[in-house]
């Protein structure tokens, strides 16, 4: 909690009582004003100041420091009459001192006192800017760049770091589930959607190629040689690897399964654009809220990957293809079984193992085994037989201990900020 910086100290006794509560009224109400207030020296001389205060302002609209410029009014406090303070040179040396110090009262002072509603950010527009770099309602010129360059902070460049956030999490979703399921995209509606989404990846990469960035000073870097060299050196690969048409490619019958396996793979690349959202919202730990729905997506995001992972070690287990028969110990063959459709061998006369459960069935239960086990609550219903399954459901378990383990220790944490005490 801040509280007031004034001192009984700060003013000497023939400072008068209307002058002494005027300045704790200023610091108080974060307001711009000046006084004439006595200060000793050391050697418990008077010296009298012209004291000018202005509260700075942050990004968020608060007061964090005042500003406060001393010039020194003793000669002319004192008597015309003394020999010291005779001629025109000291009043002429006060006069300009104050008229100079004048304008910079006027800079400093905040520019909302003009206009309360024009300058002053609300908590929204705060929330929904993704990047971490805003401007203080002080620094009132905006950087001069090329006609090209785009502002890191700018309306638009905020838009749009909001449109690539959702097709990442998007990305994130359907990337694994089409690894894990082996779907080819012969649908021509995702196929549509998966290239637009790819398009937007590509212009994204365009416009890095013009966008500022803040240098190692905390300046605004708007040069575009320097811009293109920075963004080149960190993100540029792996967004050009995100951003590459993969689903094209299988989208052709006479792909071969394994040139296909591979493209699909490579798809993965994608999810290292995750780092730079974490990296865009880690403002947002502040807000109690905001961080609890974030956990909850990223809890999702990791069971959603598990269960994809969870499916594709089934999936390699169930069919034994060098003895060309099923395990009756997998999960997919149980979980079969119990749905009520098996695997059966040879159905259509093409001399393989078919049926099964369908693919929607096969993934919420894996979503829902990765769910239970993540939580540490497991009902048995779905439980690893094989050595492989068993592993994964160690890691899984650890995984969900850390992340049980994070989430007390941040309960813990919010109790404190709260003012709670456990017993």
């Amino acid at each position: 909690m801040q509280k007031s910086s004034t001192c009984s100290f700060m003013y000497g006794e023939l400072t008068d009582k209307e002058t002494s509560e005027k300045v704790r009224h200023t610091f108080e109400n974060y307001e711009t004003n000046s006084f004439e207030i006595l200060m000793y020296k050391k050697n418990r001389l008077p010296v009298w100041f012209f004291v000018k205060i202005a509260p700075i302002r942050n990004e968020k609209d608060e007061v964090v420091l005042f500003l406060c410029t001393f010039n020194d009014i003793t000669a002319f406090k004192q008597p015309i009459e003394d020999e010291s303070s005779k001629g025109w040179g000291k009043f002429a040396r006060l006069t300009r001192a104050l008229t100079s110090s004048r304008g910079v009262l006027q800079q400093l002072a905040p520019a909302v006192q003009k206009g309360e509603n024009v300058h002053k950010h609300s908590r929204l527009a705060e929330v929904l800017q993704l990047g971490s770099d805003l401007l203080p309602q002080y620094k009132q010129e905006t950087p001069k760049t090329p006609p090209h360059i785009i502002l890191h902070y700018c309306l638009f460049k905020t838009t749009w770091d909001w449109v690539i956030l959702i097709l990442t999490f998007y990305t994130a979703i359907m990337v694994p589930y089409n690894v894990s399921f082996k779907t080819k995209q012969n649908n021509v509606i995702w196929l549509v959607v998966d290239s637009i989404v790819d398009v937007i990846f590509l212009v994204d990469i365009v416009l890095n190629f013009h966008t500022t960035f803040v240098g190692p000073a905390g300046e605004v870097i708007s040069d575009p040689k320097l811009i293109r060299m920075n963004y080149v050196k960190t993100w540029f690969v792996i967004d050009l690897l995100s951003c590459l048409p993969y689903d094209v490619i299988n989208a052709f019958e006479n792909v071969d399964e394994g040139i296909s396996s591979l493209f699909s793979s490579l798809k993965v690349v994608r999810l290292l654009r995750l780092g730079r959202v974490a990296r865009k919202l880690d403002h947002y730990i502040e807000y109690g809220a905001a961080v609890l729905v974030l956990l909850v997506c990223v809890f999702g995001l990791a069971a959603h990957w598990l269960a994809c992972i969870w499916y594709s070690i089934g999936d390699y287990e169930v069919i034994d293809e060098d003895t060309n028969s099923v395990r009756l110990d997998s999960w997919l063959y149980l979980l079969g079984e119990t749905v009520g459709t098996p695997y059966r061998f040879n159905v259509s006369g093409l001399g393989r193992w078919e049926g099964g459960p369908t693919k929607d069935s096969l993934y919420i239960s894996s979503l829902y085994f990765t769910m239970t086990s993540l939580t540490s609550i497991g009902f048995g219903n779905i439980a690893p037989n094989t050595d492989g399954e068993k592993l994964f459901a160690v890691a899984m378990m650890m995984i969900g201990c850390e992340s049980q383990f994070f989430h007390l220790s941040y309960g813990l944490w919010v109790c404190e900020l709260s003012g709670f005490r456990l017993l």
